[in-house]
């Protein structure tokens, strides 16, 4: 038999095939723990294989997809890996979606049935596609009497996942993330065998995936949360004396604002990470200052190519950068036109590594679109993000293309403006967008959640932040809101924001 460490140096191998070592080599050890539940890597890898056997006793082939519409669960994880063991492509779709773009997602991708949990299951009436069931006693007895599955035997090449972004209006497009992708990032995986890894994220999010695979991989133990509260993060981290977190940057903020946290010890949570939403520096600090260990930020895309890390408890002065290059990855700047500038100049983010999708599913030409090759035919991802590196090789990202402004001909950067209006005391969270301005072309509005108790005036903060902002970066004006709107991973949905200023044009 193959050991983990020798699966783990090959060029490539699948999760289940690591998950069937550890059940031999340790098979009393947790690997997965949700609320009461506790599956051993042993327990874990029978389950897994019932999955596989289950899915081809019902018909479904190698190379299909079937979709998993449900909350965090461990029969979610499951029947995700059973479904990689069988050859199947899965389709983690959000909850959050409609039931009407959920259907669409399952559609586009190919989808041969869904599994579902009793609070997604309505979504799925009066479909064609039959529906499983992942809530006790139905899955288990959907489990019943499956055969020992066909060994299937999995390529780099072949789809492992296609991931959908939450989105706000329209379709998602399906990223299709290959089997060889996911191998190098389990193998990179930072997780080791005497690791608790707290996460408590979706499990339709690529974050969560990525960190849950990697943590599996190298043989730790994963505690997951069916919903994020920040009182049950701090128990749970207590409870089971994790030494690794994965968390998005709103996560942080809400953690330290609850009143258990300056008297709960997490002396053992010494290992942080952070990707899937911007860290502004203020809070980076904040961790550091109050919340001691490594603070690991993460910046690329759910469809690969190019990633950078900060380390930001090594380097204090670079906090409002997201770090340097990572090893094995190369990352340009283009200008508008496709050209390469130097990378000190402003440009999009393109980057090319050995974790990059296929492309969008279905979608030829949006996937060409997100593509861009330098002279010598290499692949790159294209990011949307602007963004220049500093004389030390770290890099400060800007904006996404798309939010930019063009405000009297001139570029405007939001996160310039958010920058210096996160310096007034009495604000506490802020998102800048553009609306049209007959005069301008566009012009920027602020959304400010100002701090509990506050005595500015919307009037007041946006003539005290006009004052510090050049000419073609001043606000037209600042509303006050009670919170952001955000994704499940963090990120502000400034479409929401446009359209909260549209409908309140008359």
């Amino acid at each position: 038999m193959n050991t983990a460490s020798d699966l783990l140096a090959r060029p490539f191998g699948t999760l289940p095939e690591l998950l069937a070592a550890y059940a031999q080599t340790r098979p009393e050890h947790p690997a997965l723990v949700l609320n009461d539940q506790t599956l051993s890597f042993a327990q874990l890898h029978a389950r897994v294989q019932q999955v596989a056997g289950a899915l081809q006793r019902d018909g479904v082939q190698a190379g299909q997809a079937v979709a998993i519409c449900a909350a965090t669960s461990l029969a979610y994880v499951c029947t995700f890996l059973g479904a990689v063991q069988a050859g199947v492509t899965v389709a983690p779709l959000p909850p959050t979606a409609t039931p009407e773009q959920l259907q669409m997602l399952s559609a586009n991708a190919g989808a041969v049935r869904v599994f579902v949990d009793a609070q997604t299951q309505a979504c799925w009436d009066g479909t064609a596609l039959p529906c499983v069931l992942l809530d006790e006693p139905a899955w288990s007895q959907w489990l019943q009497g499956a055969p020992q599955p066909q060994p299937v035997q999995r390529q780099p090449h072949e789809p492992f996942n296609i991931i959908y972004s939450s989105g706000t209006t329209g379709l998602p497009k399906g990223i299709v993330q290959p089997c060889g992708m996911r191998w190098v990032q389990l193998q990179r995986s930072t997780a080791t065998p005497d690791a608790v890894t707290l996460l408590p994220l979706p499990m339709y999010s690529n974050f969560t995936l990525t960190y849950l695979f990697g943590a599996m991989g190298q043989g730790g133990t994963v505690v997951l949360m069916d919903k994020f509260d920040a009182g049950r993060y701090l128990a749970l981290a207590v409870q089971h004396r994790a030494t690794n977190s994965v968390l998005v940057p709103v996560q942080f903020r809400r953690i330290m604002d609850h009143p258990d946290f300056e008297r709960t010890d997490l002396s053992l949570l010494r290992r942080r990470f952070s990707a899937g939403a911007p860290f502004v520096a203020e809070l980076k600090a904040e961790v550091l200052r109050r919340w001691p260990g490594e603070v690991i930020d993460f910046y690329g895309m759910t469809e690969g190519g190019g990633r950078t890390e900060l380390h930001a408890h090594l380097h204090p002065d670079k906090l409002h950068t997201v770090g340097r290059v990572s090893a094995g990855n190369d990352i340009r700047l283009i200008d508008e036109d496709g050209r390469e500038l130097s990378l000190t100049e402003m440009g999009e983010i393109v980057g090319h590594s050995a974790t990059m999708m296929s492309g969008y599913h279905g979608l030829p030409e949006a996937t060409h679109a997100a593509e861009w090759f330098d002279a010598s035919g290499k692949r790159f991802i294209r990011t949307g993000d602007v963004g220049r590196f500093d004389a030390d090789g770290f890099l400060i990202l800007m904006d996404r293309r798309k939010d930019m402004l063009i405000s009297g001909g001139l570029n405007v950067y939001p996160s310039d403006l958010e920058e210096v209006l996160r310096q007034h005391p009495q604000v506490r969270d802020v998102a800048v967008v553009g609306v049209p301005s007959a005069r301008w072309g566009e012009t920027p509005v602020a959304f400010v959640v100002p701090v509990p108790g506050h005595t500015d005036t919307e009037d007041r903060l946006c003539a005290w932040a006009n004052e510090r902002l050049g000419k073609a970066q001043r606000l037209a004006c600042v509303q006050f809101i009670d919170t952001l709107p955000r994704s499940e991973v963090g990120k502000v949905l400034k479409r929401q924001l446009r359209e909260q200023l549209q409908r309140a044009v008359p």
